[in-house]
């Protein structure tokens, strides 16, 4: 349990050499494991309950599609904030911007604004809903 407490929380990388001032920055601020557990527990939930929130009030005539673009993109940036609570918010963006994982990472941030952009400006619920899916998608990937 000790192994997995260290590799989360970003303590265990044998190849860091912790002299950049952002690594610096985020020893600082490290945060206690049931603090850790507590933000991510809480992120999560509310991560989970605003998607499910937009989905109820997508359906609603008028106003639906950009409540339901907002909730849900609120609910994936949520969901993305609580993973920065076990791993650490450094190691986090590392992890994004690995070479593996770059792709996945810009589609869904590109993704995020395109929904926002689709509900409020073009106005087009096919676009939206295509970019939800997206997010959706380049998210669990």
């Amino acid at each position: 349990m000790d192994k997995l407490k260290r590799v989360l929380s970003g303590q265990d990388e044998g190849s860091a050499d912790g002299s950049g001032i952002l690594e610096r920055a985020n020893q600082a601020s490290t945060l206690a494991w049931g603090t850790r557990m507590k933000g991510f527990l809480i992120c999560f939930v509310l991560g989970a309950f605003f998607s499910i929130l937009a989905t109820c009030l997508l359906w609603i005539p008028g106003f639906g599609l950009p409540v339901f673009a907002v909730l849900y993109t609120s609910g994936n940036i949520c969901a993305l904030a609580s993973t920065m609570f076990l791993m650490g918010p450094l190691r986090q963006l590392k992890t994004m911007c690995a070479k593996e994982r770059a792709l996945a990472t810009v589609i869904m941030l590109a993704c995020l604004v395109l929904t926002l952009c689709a509900a409020f400006w073009w106005k087009n619920n096919g676009l939206a809903l295509l970019f939800c899916i997206l997010q959706f998608l380049a998210f669990t990937w």
